[in-house]
């Protein structure tokens, strides 16, 4: 088993370093984030990092790198104050990559994309059309985190749009009946399959 210690990290090529650690922590989700400037320009960009906080209230959490270059997320997010958070699927992969491609603020990635806008209710942020699950959400706060300068933002649900074909009875969502994709690492992209779903589990001296 090769074994790498904090030396070998300081040591290796910078590619190498965030291919590693960035694959370490296993499938990630991904989200293409949708936001609108004051000026009406729409923005998206592809994101890993998407995380439940809570589900009463409904609370959403993203990580963003350092803002000492633009961030265009961050500023139309904080701007406006809602943002749009997208599933991404299989057919698109190539499309949803290539948003994280740094494109300067007056070019929209939805204009150099086959990924198309809708808009819903007059929610000040697109959605992209034929997600299966579209969240519009408010933004509630961001935390600093000072080993490293990124941020965590903190997003509360205020509209939820879930493909009929996705949702249970009891409100569970079969992620894969829509070829919902993960992320692995920076890069890669695969497709899970469901395999099993259990019990709330209980200590067994309980039965």
């Amino acid at each position: 088993m090769k074994h790498f210690g904090i030396k070998n990290f300081e040591s290796l090529s910078k590619i190498y370093r965030l291919n590693l650690i960035n694959s370490i922590t296993g499938y990630k989700s991904a989200n293409l984030i949708g936001t609108q400037s004051l000026k009406g320009r729409e923005n998206l960009a592809i994101f890993s990092s998407v995380i439940h906080l809570g589900s009463n209230p409904a609370l959403i959490g993203f990580i963003l790198r350092p803002t000492l270059v633009p961030r265009h997320t961050y500023q139309n997010l904080k701007a406006t104050g809602v943002f749009t958070i997208n599933a991404v699927t299989k057919k698109y992969i190539s499309d949803a990559h290539h948003t994280s491609a740094k494109y300067p603020e007056n070019i929209s990635e939805f204009d150099q994309t086959n990924l198309e806008i809708e808009l819903k209710k007059e929610w000040k942020a697109p959605f992209v059309k034929g997600a299966p699950i579209q969240m519009g959400c408010h933004y509630e706060n961001e935390y600093e985190i000072k080993e490293n300068d990124t941020i965590m933002i903190v997003g509360s649900i205020q509209h939820l749009y879930v493909s009929d074909f996705l949702l249970s009875e009891d409100g569970w969502i079969q992620l894969d009946k829509a070829g919902i994709v993960t992320i692995n690492g920076l890069d890669g992209y695969s497709e899970p399959k469901h395999l099993r779903r259990f019990s709330y589990a209980r200590p067994k001296f309980y039965k």
